[in-house]
C-alpha cells in the first residue's frame, strides 16, 4: 500500500457513533422494563409502555442496534487492516450504515405499537425484514469484495469468523422470516405448530451462535492480540475452534424446547450437541486469555484490556453454563425461571457487551485519528461500574431462578403444590430490586462511555466526520508466528 493510500474509516466512525448511542438507548430500556417487574405501575396503563412490548425493544436495541452496529463497524475496520487494502464498494458501505439504522429505528417504533411477528429476536414485521435482508446482502458484498482485493494472501482468522457470521445470519434470517403478508403491518408465517417452534429456535439459538458468538469472536481474534501487542497464543487452535464451532452450533437449538411437544429424539440431539459445544467454546476463551501471557501487566494499565479479559472469562462461564442447562434433569429446575435470564445476561452483558466495549475503546482512537481516548480515568470508571452492575445483575437473577425452581417443584406428600405462583413472585421481589440497581450501574457506565467517545471524537466532529488520512497502515502484530 502506498503512503498516500488510506483506509476508509468514515463509515467505521459512523458505526462507532451508532453503537454507542444504541448501547445507551437499548440498555436504558432494559432498566425501565426491569423496574416495571419491581414496580408494575410504571407502565402507567399505556399499552406501548407495557413490559411485553418494551422488552423486545430492549433486546432488539442491544443485540441489533448496539451489537450489530459494533459488528459491522469493526468488520469494516478489521478487513481493511488484515488485508492491507481500502474498503471496496464504498458507497454501498455507506448505504449499509443508513439502511441498518433505519431498520433498527423501524423495529424500535413498530414493536411497541403492537406491529410484531411475536418471534423471539425476530419481532419486526415483513416490511422491516425485507429491508434487513437488502442491507445484509449489501454488507456481505462489501466485506467479501474487500476480502477479494486484499494484498495479503493469507486470510486472518478474524475474517473467517466475520464471514461465517455474515453467511449464517443471512440464512437464518431468511428461513425463519418466510411469511405471507396479509396487510402492510401484518403477516403470517408459512410454518405452523411444532414446526414453527423448531424453526424459530433453530433461528433463535443460532442468532446467539453466529450473531452473538461468531461475530464477536471475530472481533476478539483481532483486538485481543492487537491490544496485547503480541500474536495469538495458538493460531492453529483458533482454526480448529472455528471449524468445530460452525459444525456443532447449528444443531444445539432444540435444547430451548425440552419437555415440549418437539419429538424427544430431536430434544436429545440438541442436548448432546450442546455438550459437545463445550470444546470450541472453552477453546476460544482459553486461546484469548493465553494470548495475554507475558503481558498481564496491561490488565493494570489498559482499561480496554480489563474489559477484554473479563469478557473472555464470562464467555467461558456462560457457554459452560449453557451446556449444563441443556441437560434435561438440570433444565427441569431452571426452565422458565430467572436462572435463564441470568444465563442470557451473563453472556450478553459479560461476554458480548464487554468484548464490544473493549474493542471499541481499542479501535476508537485509531479510527478517529487520536493518540488515545480522551479520558483513561473515565474508561476505568466505566469498567468498575459495568463489572459491579454485571455481578449484581447476574447474582440476583441466579438466586431468584433457583428460588423459583425449587418453589415451583415443591410438593406435599399428597402431590399438591406447596407454594402458589404468587408466593414465588413475592419471594423473588428483592432480587428484582437488586437486578434493577445492577442495570442502573451498567447504563450509567454506558453514559460515561458516550461522554468519553464524544470528547475523543472532537477532532473528527470539527472536520464533519470526514476521512482522516492514515499515511502508514498500522502493522498487525498478530501476523507474527504463533507460539504453538
Amino acid at each position: 500500500m502506498t503512503s498516500n493510500e488510506t483506509y476508509n474509516d468514515d463509515v467505521v466512525r459512523l458505526f462507532l457513533l451508532a453503537a454507542t448511542v444504541w448501547g445507551v438507548i437499548g440498555m436504558a430500556v432494559g432498566v425501565l422494563v426491569a423496574a416495571q417487574l419491581a414496580w408494575p405501575a410504571l407502565n402507567f396503563d399505556i399499552p406501548w409502555l407495557t413490559f411485553s412490548r418494551l422488552r423486545p425493544d430492549h433486546t432488539l436495541g442491544v443485540i441489533f442496534g448496539f451489537g450489530g452496529s459494533a459488528l459491522m463497524g469493526t468488520c469494516y475496520y478489521v478487513v481493511q487492516r488484515t488485508g492491507h487494502t481500502r474498503l471496496a464498494l464504498e458507497k454501498l458501505a455507506k448505504f449499509t450504515f443508513w439502511g441498518w439504522q433505519l431498520a433498527c429505528v423501524l423495529a424500535a417504533v413498530t414493536v411497541p405499537l403492537g406491529i410484531t411477528q411475536s418471534k423471539e429476536y425476530a419481532e419486526p414485521e415483513w416490511f422491516v425484514d425485507i429491508l434487513i435482508t437488502i442491507v445484509w446482502v449489501a454488507f456481505g458484498a462489501v466485506f467479501f469484495a474487500t476480502l477479494a482485493k486484499r494484498r495479503i494472501k493469507h486470510i486472518y482468522v478474524a475474517n473467517w469468523y466475520y464471514g461465517a457470521f455474515i453467511i449464517a445470519v443471512a440464512l437464518l434470517h431468511v428461513v425463519n422470516n418466510l411469511a405471507l403478508p396479509a396487510t402492510l403491518t401484518k403477516s403470517y408465517p408459512i410454518y405452523s405448530g411444532v414446526v414453527d417452534a423448531m424453526v424459530q429456535w433453530w433461528y433463535g439459538h443460532n442468532a446467539v451462535a453466529f450473531f452473538l458468538t461468531a461475530g464477536f469472536l471475530g472481533m476478539m481474534y483481532y483486538f485481543v492480540p492487537r491490544q496485547a501487542q503480541q500474536p495469538l497464543w495458538s493460531y492453529r487452535f483458533s482454526i480448529v475452534n472455528f471449524w468445530a464451532l460452525i459444525s456443532i452450533y447449528m444443531w444445539a437449538g432444540p435444547h430451548h424446547l425440552l419437555y415440549s411437544s418437539l419429538p424427544d429424539w430431536v430434544q436429545s440431539v440438541g442436548s448432546v450437541f450442546s455438550l459437545v459445544l463445550l470444546m470450541p467454546s472453552l477453546g476460544s476463551a482459553a486461546n484469548g486469555l493465553m494470548t495475554f501471557n507475558g503481558s498481564w501487566d496491561k490488565v493494570r494499565t489498559d482499561p480496554a484490556v480489563k474489559f477484554m479479559v473479563v469478557a473472555l472469562v464470562f464467555y467461558a462461564a456462560s457457554t459452560f453454563e449453557g451446556s449444563m442447562l441443556s441437560i434435561k434433569s438440570l433444565n427441569s429446575l431452571s426452565h422458565n425461571t430467572d436462572w435463564t435470564v441470568a444465563h442470557v445476561h451473563s453472556g450478553a452483558i459479560g461476554w458480548v457487551a464487554m468484548i464490544t466495549i473493549g474493542s471499541l475503546y481499542a479501535m476508537a482512537p485509531r479510527a478517529l485519528g487520536r493518540p488515545q481516548m480522551y479520558s483513561i480515568r473515565a474508561m476505568n470508571v466505566h469498567f468498575w461500574m459495568h463489572a459491579a452492575g454485571l455481578l449484581l445483575y447476574v447474582a440476583s437473577m441466579w438466586t431468584a431462578g433457583i428460588v423459583e425452581g425449587l418453589m415451583w417443584r415443591a410438593t406435599s406428600p399428597d402431590g399438591t403444590l406447596v407454594y402458589s405462583f404468587l408466593e414465588s413472585l413475592i419471594a423473588v421481589k428483592p432480587f428484582y430490586l437488586l437486578r434493577f440497581l445492577g442495570g442502573v450501574l451498567i447504563v450509567a457506565g454506558m453514559g460515561v462511555m458516550a461522554w468519553n467517545m464524544w470528547h475523543t471524537a472532537e477532532h473528527a466532529r470539527a472536520r464533519l466526520i470526514k476521512a482522516i488520512p492514515i499515511p502508514i497502515p498500522e502493522p498487525p502484530p498478530q501476523y507474527a508466528r504463533s507460539t504453538t
